[in-house]
């Protein structure tokens, strides 16, 4: 029971500090979100934090593989949701929320570094070597028609894009003065 005060005396102070603030997102009764680095959307990051029955004898859970996040480097969530666990182990027994947004604020524009500046060298990044290698080579060409080449195989189909109904059909009477009838073959019968 004593922790459930607690938790509602946490909630009623984040929420009279963070009043306004569009960054600060409460997702329900135990989950808290702030968002980080709101001008540059590749330099951003979004920190989750989920109480659990136990908090705050026990740290909250940090989350950082929300949609929001997905252009990060993994490299970089795991750095920061290992930072924030190792900070939140000093504030046990006390409301730590607060303060563990607050040390990633501080710590926001060291971390952030190691991202790519571009959403390209991101994608690349996040690319299997041999995808890499691939991306490098020229890719082949179409080849190129003319105007006339064009008109010509657009004349051959029908406004389905389709070809005219027949086209490969035999014509009977050539076949045949080709072929020669089956009487002309038994002069006997």
């Amino acid at each position: 029971m004593e922790q459930e005060g607690l938790q509602e005396e946490e909630r009623e102070v984040l929420q009279s500090i963070y009043e306004g603030d569009e960054c600060f997102k409460q997702l329900d009764a135990r989950t808290f979100q702030y968002k980080y680095g709101a001008s540059d959307p590749i330099k951003t990051l979004l920190v989750e934090l989920k109480w659990g029955p136990n908090y705050p004898e026990e740290r909250p859970q940090v989350n950082l593989d929300v949609f929001y996040n997905r252009h990060l480097l993994a490299g970089l969530k795991a750095k920061v949701q290992q930072l924030v666990e190792t900070e939140a182990e000093q504030y046990l027994g006390m409301s730590m929320t607060y303060s563990l947004f607050e040390f990633v604020k501080e710590r926001f524009e060291e971390l952030i570094e190691e991202q790519p500046e571009h959403a390209l060298e991101l994608e690349v990044d996040k690319l299997s070597v041999d995808e890499q290698e691939s991306l490098g080579a020229k890719r082949e060409k179409k080849e190129q028609l003319t105007k006339a080449q064009k008109r010509r195989q657009w004349n051959r189909l029908d406004a389905k894009g389709e070809k005219p109904r027949g086209w490969d059909w035999v014509d009977i009477v050539k076949h045949l003065s080709q072929t020669g009838s089956k009487e002309d073959g038994n002069p006997g019968t």
